[in-house]
């Protein structure tokens, strides 16, 4: 398979590792080992115990046993763990699809929900979130848009990079649309524990048996270095996924397993100070917003920790992202990445101060731009 560069990907790595003001992520402020190990109540000796033999492919049982109990039905049977969630999206949609099936993806969209299917030679429809509707999703042209051929329907709510997300009867309705034409739904479930205004959506897999339902701990868990995920389907379908996972990863480290499992088993207390810190980044941002008014046009978050303001004067921002890396050493993401280039994707998830830092930072450049 040939795949397109990806130019959210070529942009974090370009500019991510070096940034000192990171305003472009996607995920929480990042855990250290130490403080895992004390959150998660690991002593050294319990590391030292683990012996670095190969794992089962679809992952040790107690670990699986937790994740079931905690986002599905309690059935580990349901559950295989995945290098991060962009292991389990690839290895679903490469075992579920064939070439000429029509798959519906949400745009603007995470590159690898869309290109692992325009890869294989599928026709990929896209379900979009619009700009005049503050990108709040619009079922009933989702409802428009699937067929008798739809093989898959791909979402992630709450979305990256819009922090958009589903209400209760969106939700259902969407599951409705899905079972109308018999349709798998691959559910990236990455941000579905950073919710501000409403409990957090259930998993689409309990009542809706075509379901894929993935979580990392890359988002709402602060450890994206850990490159730890999950996938919740049908055992079959998961037994036919572990042909293809055979001749990639084969399974995950007894190592990463073992401090997943305490971590899951502790969920609330990884994720509990994250969330707040990103509700009050959120507000931070929001009043800044406000502040340039008739510059900045913030579809309020309502879920993640991004947003995708649009800001003015510019058509493009690459340049302005560009140059603050240059001057400023931050990272913000450009909107071309997404496909909107007078936009940026802003992520507040991080650290209080250099937030603040930042969006001052910017808010100078709207100064800047004013003069002759």
């Amino acid at each position: 398979m040939n795949f397109d560069g990806a130019l959210l990907e070529d942009w974090m790595r370009d500019h991510y590792h070096d940034a000192a003001i990171d305003i472009g992520s996607s995920g929480v402020l990042d855990y250290s080992l130490g403080q895992v190990r004390k959150l998660a109540g690991i002593e050294p000796g319990d590391l030292d115990e683990i012996v670095f033999r190969d794992s089962p492919c679809l992952g040790r049982d107690d670990l699986r046993e937790a994740i079931a109990s905690r986002w599905g039905d309690g059935d580990a049977r349901r559950v295989m763990l995945t290098h991060g969630g962009s292991e389990a999206i690839y290895v679903a949609l490469q075992t579920l699809l064939e070439p000429g099936d029509q798959v519906v993806a949400l745009h603007p969209a995470y590159h690898s929900h869309v290109s692992v299917a325009e890869s294989m030679g599928c026709e990929v429809l896209r379900w979009r979130l619009r700009e005049e509707d503050e990108f709040r999703p619009d079922v009933e042209e989702l409802a428009r848009l699937v067929t008798a051929r739809t093989k898959v329907i791909v979402v992630n709510f709450p979305h990256n990079p819009t922090g958009a997300t589903l209400d209760l009867a969106g939700f259902r309705r969407l599951l409705e649309i899905a079972d109308n034409v018999g349709a798998y739904l691959l559910w990236d479930g990455a941000f579905t524990d950073l919710v501000y205004d409403d409990a957090p959506l259930p998993d689409p897999g309990l009542t809706y048996p075509r379901t894929v339902s993935i979580g990392t701990f890359s988002k709402a868990f602060g450890l994206p270095g850990m490159r730890f995920g999950w996938c919740m389907a049908d055992p079959e379908l998961l037994r036919a996924m572990t042909n293809l996972r055979d001749r990639i990863t084969l399974s995950l480290s007894p190592l990463l397993e073992y401090i997943a499992l305490r971590v899951v088993q502790r969920a609330d207390v990884f994720i509990a100070p994250r969330l707040k810190n990103a509700k009050a980044n959120r507000r931070l941002l929001a009043d800044w917003a406000v502040r340039h008014e008739g510059r900045v046009d913030l579809p309020l978050p309502l879920g993640g920790v991004t947003a995708f303001p649009r800001l003015r004067p510019w058509r493009d921002t690459t340049e302005l992202c560009r140059r603050l890396g240059e001057t400023s050493n931050i990272l913000l993401v450009p909107g071309r990445a997404f496909d909107h280039p007078c936009r940026v994707r802003l992520g507040f998830g991080g650290d209080r101060s250099q937030l603040s830092k930042g969006l001052d930072i910017l808010g100078a450049e709207f100064a800047a731009s004013l003069q002759p």
